[in-house]
């Protein structure tokens, strides 16, 4: 039994940040649920139950409905209250870098370079 590749396995990557997110995620997922219950429970006062009772040609379209509708909550949820509070806070505080830019090392080593190239009479007699 191979600990040392197991032990390697579990620590690697991004497993454990990906475990706690869907943690996170099955415990976010119900407080969505719940908020759609109770905005349900709203439109059900409205139509006097909080499910859609309605036929069209013998045929019960209002479970579909009552999902469409339930759907659409979530949706609006989980974009209002993560997607665009997380895009504002990415944008504030994660500044992309510019893509021409290099690590101080590399500027470091060319100055280096640079330095040298001139003491020693030129770019190409180092």
């Amino acid at each position: 039994m191979d600990l040392k590749g197991f032990k390697e396995f579990v620590l690697k990557g991004n497993l454990v940040e990906l475990a706690v997110a869907f943690i996170m995620a099955t415990a976010f997922a119900k407080v969505v649920e719940e908020f759609t219950a109770v905005l349900m429970g709203f439109i059900g006062k409205v139509f006097d139950e909080p499910n859609f009772n309605i036929e069209i040609a013998d045929v019960q379209v209002g479970l579909f409905i009552t999902a469409l509708v339930s759907f659409l909550i979530l949706a609006a949820v989980v974009y209002y209250f993560v997607v665009t509070p997380y895009n504002i806070a990415k944008a504030k505080f994660m500044a992309e870098d510019p893509v021409d830019a290099k690590p101080d090392e590399v500027l470091l080593l060319e100055e280096i370079r640079n330095l040298l190239a001139t003491r020693n009479g030129g770019p190409g007699q180092v």
